[in-house]
């Protein structure tokens, strides 16, 4: 970020308005606007001096002439770390929030409606990403022979969250087979994610083969990761795409029809919020997405994980305009965050 304009907090404070201006209205600011908001008498051209300063150093442009100014993402970067960042969630939010969580009594429920209420939120696109298969904590698990041999994994995870998968098994399973292999792992394995369950039972079968053999060697393999592949057992859901399709910034159709086709793509969508999980920002904030689509430079992403159990990830995100309420949409992200890791924990 160019910081020689931003020396000056009367600069600081001009390029904030200006960002709020512009989420509020979608209208190039002009000057005597930006006058208008100062708490000390400034005069327009005064403010105009300013914003031209901003100009030179990347934080606006000027779409035309005799146009006002309009932000750049690196006005939005401003934005976001020096003034949405440090919010906290408004009362108002936080009891709206909770009031439509409130019908969501599962953890399907949950994730579905909070995507439901981040949408709403940033009339963009609510995303919440399900914890990875593997490193669930498992309650339950059944497999099911069907008529083409696949074997259908059910798994009943803590908190109630389930998952099935269809999986082609290296071998042929009968059902008698497939009972007893879920009746070993239920009675000696519940409580452990997948990841743990598969470790310990490679150990047991280095150990003694002959005592866990075919049984211990038949739940490996139904465990296998390579056959649970993680993307696609992870649920996504998503609210608001319709949204997204009516914004503004998509006056050119193909990258519009580019752009749904990526959102239909939920392994994209996986991908793309998973990647920012290691960012050290309790919520993480990118400006220009374009992992997805050409079209992406218009867009931002917002995310942060959840946590339904130590070591264990979900993701909440919100993909939208650039052009968004941070203040509300960073600090209803953190909230959804927490309340999610709370809930699942507690269910």
């Amino acid at each position: 970020m160019a910081l020689a304009a931003l020396e000056s907090k009367r600069h600081q404070h001009i390029l904030e308005d200006i960002v709020r201006a512009y989420i509020e209205t979608g209208e190039p600011v002009s000057s005597r606007t930006i006058a208008r908001m100062q708490p000390e008498t400034m005069s327009p051209a005064t403010v105009r001096n300013v914003m031209a300063d901003l100009e030179e150093e990347g934080f606006l442009f000027q779409p035309h002439t005799s146009a006002g100014r309009v932000p750049t993402a690196s006005a939005y970067r401003f934005f976001v770390e020096a003034v949405a960042g440090q919010g906290v969630v408004s009362p108002e939010d936080r009891e709206w929030i909770q009031k439509e969580m409130q019908s969501a009594q599962t953890p399907d429920l949950m994730m579905e409606r909070a995507s439901h209420v981040l949408a709403s939120v940033s009339h963009g696109l609510g995303i919440i990403i399900s914890p990875p298969l593997a490193q669930t904590v498992v309650e339950h698990l059944r497999f099911l022979l069907l008529p083409d041999g696949r074997v259908l994994v059910v798994l009943v995870a803590k908190g109630g969250l389930t998952r099935d998968k269809v999986i082609h098994a290296e071998r042929p399973f009968a059902q008698e087979e497939l009972d007893r292999i879920s009746d070993y792992l239920n009675r000696e394995y519940g409580g452990w994610t997948l990841d743990a369950m598969r470790a310990h039972l490679a150990v047991q079968i280095e150990q003694d083969r002959e005592r866990y053999g075919q049984l211990a060697s038949g739940a490996l393999l139904l465990c296998d990761p390579g056959l649970l592949a993680e993307d696609s057992s992870r649920r996504v859901y998503v609210e608001g795409a319709a949204q997204i399709a009516t914004s503004p910034g998509f006056v050119n159709q193909e990258a519009l029809h580019e752009l749904l086709a990526a959102i239909e793509e939920r392994g994209r969508l996986v991908a793309l919020l998973t990647s920012f999980l290691e960012s050290p920002e309790p919520v993480h904030v990118e400006l220009g997405v374009k992992q997805m689509t050409a079209a992406g430079r218009h867009l931002a992403v917002v995310s942060a994980p959840f946590m339904p159990h130590e070591n264990v990830q979900g993701t909440v995100g919100i993909l939208g305009p650039m052009r968004m309420p941070y203040e509300r949409v960073m600090t209803a992200v953190a909230f959804l965050a927490e309340y999610l890791s709370e809930n699942f924990r507690g269910s």
